[in-house]
């Protein structure tokens, strides 16, 4: 359950989604070929934990048809600088449609932080766990050159465990 506030467009929006997370392995060409791409000088090897995420999600905010649902696919590459900071590469940004480069840092509580430069924004995404099965997620969306503030959203979500 998410629910946002677009303050471009001095909305809110509530949105129900489902994700889903599976391994990748190192070798996946698709690792490669984003590792190839990006501005990072790394091996394959300096890789760790890659995964793909889908998701499909319902809006209560869908101008066009409100009964639109949706989905979408990426490939997401850690590559650790140490146990606290490094780079995140995904096939897919969050704010925007196309390859984005990351910087993530975990904090001392254990909040990871992920700092996202797009062509026309940065977003900055938190996201921390109150339990084993329920994490929490909030976002800032700012404007290119960070003075401006263009997007809020805050996440609880629950792991859906298999009977």
């Amino acid at each position: 359950m998410r629910s946002g506030h677009s303050l471009a467009f001095q909305q809110f929006e509530d949105v129900l989604s489902e994700v889903q997370i599976t391994p990748a392995e190192n070798n996946d060409a698709d690792i490669e070929n984003l590792i190839t791409s990006s501005s990072l000088n790394v091996e394959t090897s300096a890789v760790q934990a890659p995964f793909r995420m889908t998701w499909s999600a319902e809006s209560d905010w869908e101008p066009d048809d409100p009964d639109a649902v949706s989905s979408g696919s990426c490939l997401i590459v850690p590559v650790p600088v140490n146990d606290e900071r490094g780079h995140l590469l995904r096939s897919v940004g969050y704010a925007e449609a196309a390859p984005a480069e990351s910087e993530y840092l975990f904090l001392g509580d254990g909040t990871f932080v992920l700092t996202t430069q797009y062509e026309q924004s940065i977003a900055e995404e938190r996201i921390w766990f109150v339990s084993e099965h329920v994490r929490c997620r909030s976002s800032v969306l700012r404007t290119s050159a960070g003075s401006g503030v263009l997007q809020t959203s805050f996440a609880s979500e629950v792991r859906r465990l298999s009977s």
